[in-house]
């Protein structure tokens, strides 16, 4: 795998500001943790693995430990039922509960007027694609031709009304539909919900963490934030840093109802045994906007979720061994 030299040095930089440590030390506990734990420079960075002894570092999530449970988990001939939003949606239209349109060449002008008469904004989203990448809010729906031709110039998408979070979910930041990420596994010693966390954005309209958003770790049973906020620069915040509001203590709406769908629809691709969840909590219940068959390992990853260094891989193992 090929790295990114520039982002290397940006990210070796920042960690050797934030350690304290010298860069001798720094390059030889990197290489150790690549060899011995699977850990990229940015998992390191992440997961401030500096700080971490031995036992601490073998129960965190790492670039390698990730890629080997997805390859073991889920079967490829399987996770375009995932990968492709238009058959996501298909497939898991029961917990959908919105207005969508799959945007290619065959959708008529016509057609895409009537889609969008009703809709105060819709979310425009690449067929293929994660990380918020590509995926556009719009607001202004007037000019609806104009609307047409642009769309159809970024070829396959796909077209949604947008999602009218609960006013607790929005209180957190009204800018972007905060998700709660739950994944689950089918595991080889039991099945059911590997971690709950709760993603925020930061003024844009995705929440995604490669997109400037944070995350917090929920307590799985209660539904409850259990610790502060994170971000992947490395930030940690325990009020929001644009609306103030407190993490730590917040309740989550519906939660019982967001595991509920989430267990349910666990089972509907059974080859797909490694599956997070990202659903949005509206003021009647929970739905889905996608499933990641290849999810990212950055969200459980924080430091700031594991004050004890203690990493999910704790919480993996009772599922699987890993």
């Amino acid at each position: 795998m090929r790295i990114d030299r520039k982002r290397f040095k940006e990210t070796f930089a920042a960690i050797k500001k934030r350690s304290g440590k010298s860069t001798p030390w720094l390059l030889v506990d990197m290489l150790i943790c690549s060899l011995r734990y699977g850990a990229g420079y940015m998992d390191y960075s992440i997961a401030e693995m500096y700080r971490l002894n031995h036992k601490q570092k073998s129960t965190t999530i790492t670039r390698g430990i990730s890629n080997d449970i997805v390859r073991r988990m889920n079967d490829k001939s399987y996770t375009h039922f995932f990968d492709d939003k238009a058959e996501f949606n298909t497939h898991f239209s029961k917990w959908i509960n919105r207005k969508w349109l799959h945007f290619d060449e065959t959708t008529t002008r016509e057609s895409f007027k009537d889609f969008i008469k009703g809709c105060t904004s819709i979310f425009v989203k690449p067929i293929e694609g994660s990380s918020g990448v590509g995926v556009n809010r719009v607001d202004e729906l007037s000019d609806a031709d104009s609307l047409y031709d642009s769309i159809k110039a970024l070829g396959d998408s796909i077209i949604e009304e947008t999602v009218v979070q609960h006013s607790e979910m929005a209180r957190l930041c009204p800018n972007s539909v905060n998700t709660v990420r739950i994944a689950t596994l089918i595991g080889d010693k039991k099945s059911g919900i590997v971690y709950t966390f709760l993603r925020i954005g930061n003024g844009k309209a995705v929440d995604n963490v490669d997109c400037g958003g944070m995350a917090c770790r929920i307590d799985t049973d209660t539904g409850i934030i259990i610790t502060p906020a994170a971000n992947k620069a490395g930030e940690v915040f325990y009020n929001h840093p644009i609306t103030g509001s407190k993490f730590i203590g917040f309740k989550i709406p519906h939660f019982d109802k967001a595991k509920q769908i989430c267990l349910e629809a666990m089972n509907i691709v059974p080859e797909v045994r490694f599956v997070a969840w990202d659903v949005a909590i509206t003021k009647d219940g929970a739905c889905f906007i996608e499933g990641n068959s290849f999810p990212s390992h950055a969200v459980p990853q924080f430091a700031a979720h594991y004050p004890d260094g203690m990493g999910i891989l704790t919480e993996f193992r009772k599922f699987l061994d890993c």
